[in-house]
């Protein structure tokens, strides 16, 4: 019996001692059991990112859309006469200038009929200036009189007909431009109406976009603006708004805006564009590059780099904003080291890990030091 009681007391006091230390390891949180009993320790692993300071520097805040250049003064040439057309004088590029002659068509029929109305009116101006020398003298009744003054009217009018029908032979500009379609060879017989010419006025080129209504506040006549065309390999061209719709498209909610651009290399009607409208500019902002942001439902968040390696979540209220960066309203300052790769994980107050700070020391190599 004596026996049998010293071996009870004993494993008693065992089971106390190993209660009493898993006690302990618990308690301090650095260790935990496994599977097989044995004892890990728990570390914090900070996180690896990639951060970079502030800068200061311009912003320009725009809107972009995309339109078709058009000239304003495109201007269909037309032939008033109908007739074969005898002289041909200007070929699609040509420069030409408004009232400039492009095509003479045959004109005898016209002539002969100028000449014979020139002659008519002369003979008629002199019967009616007799005829008022002889009224004046009461040596006729006022009817002879109001005769000869609507002879001479009657033949005015023929003559003035006869050089309108003899202007229609030759065909001018309408405008100033490039004829960029000709639609009449040599000896083509024409009719009243048909397309002969069409001049374009580069000096006109405009862009027509659509800007959603609640953008106006943002824009004025002359606001400046900046053009690209693919087709140009990316060539910045320059514009400014010309003008506003003062109505709002109540399909579309839109407003018309015509951006108008000086005449550039390379810009032609018909070419498809890319418009900014450029509607504020800081020269000395500062620049939080976009891809520091966090976005979360409809906030915007940055980690900014506190003391002890562990990060700050801010946020973040643009104050203006382009493609590349955002310039906080406030919260931030000149200098302030911003996360920049690697914070899509992070919480705030976490730990992180810069490039060229120490590697953490791999468990299995600790061992065998310890060993």
């Amino acid at each position: 019996m004596g026996i049998l009681h010293s071996k009870m007391t004993l494993a008693i006091v065992l089971g106390i001692t190993v209660f009493s230390a898993g006690c302990k390891n618990e308690g301090e949180g650095h260790t935990f059991r496994n599977g097989n009993g044995e004892g890990e320790e728990r570390k914090i692993e900070a996180i690896p990112v990639e951060v970079a300071p502030l800068g200061e520097g311009r912003i320009e805040a725009t809107l972009r859309f995309s339109a078709t250049l058009e000239a304003e003064r495109d201007v269909q040439v037309y032939a008033e006469a109908t007739r074969r057309v005898i002289k041909l004088l200007v070929e699609e590029g040509d420069t030409v200038r408004k009232g400039q002659l492009l095509v003479n068509l045959q004109d005898e029929e016209q002539r002969a009929a100028l000449a014979k109305t020139t002659s008519q009116l002369d003979q008629r101006k002199r019967e009616f200036d007799w005829q008022k020398s002889l009224f004046e003298q009461d040596l006729v009744s006022k009817q002879a009189f109001i005769d000869a003054e609507y002879q001479s009217d009657q033949a005015r009018l023929a003559f003035e007909e006869a050089q309108r029908q003899l202007s229609y032979t030759e065909v001018r500009a309408a405008i100033s431009g490039i004829v960029t379609e000709r639609s009449v060879n040599l000896g083509d017989f024409v009719s009243v109406n048909q397309p002969l010419f069409r001049i374009v006025d580069f000096n006109s080129i405009v862009a027509r976009i659509y800007v959603p209504e609640k953008e106006l506040p943002r824009l004025e006549r002359r606001q400046p603006a900046r053009l690209t065309a693919d087709a140009l390999g990316g060539l910045i061209f320059s514009g400014a708004i010309d003008r506003i719709s003062p109505v709002v498209d109540p399909g579309t909610g839109t407003i018309k805006v015509t951006v108008a651009t000086p005449r550039q290399q390379g810009l032609r009607p018909g070419m498809y564009v890319q418009v900014e409208l450029v509607t504020a500019v800081h020269e000395h902002a500062i620049r939080i590059p976009k891809k520091a942001l966090v976005y979360d439902n409809d906030q915007i968040f940055v980690f900014r780099l506190g003391d002890e390696r562990t990060v700050e979540r801010l946020a973040v209220v643009p104050a203006l904003e382009n493609t590349e960066y955002m310039e906080p309203a406030d919260g931030l300052a000149l200098g302030d080291q911003i996360i920049v790769a690697g914070q899509s994980g992070l919480k705030d107050g976490a730990k992180v890990r810069l490039p060229g700070d120490p590697e953490p020391e791999d468990e299995d190599d600790e061992e065998e030091d310890n060993e």
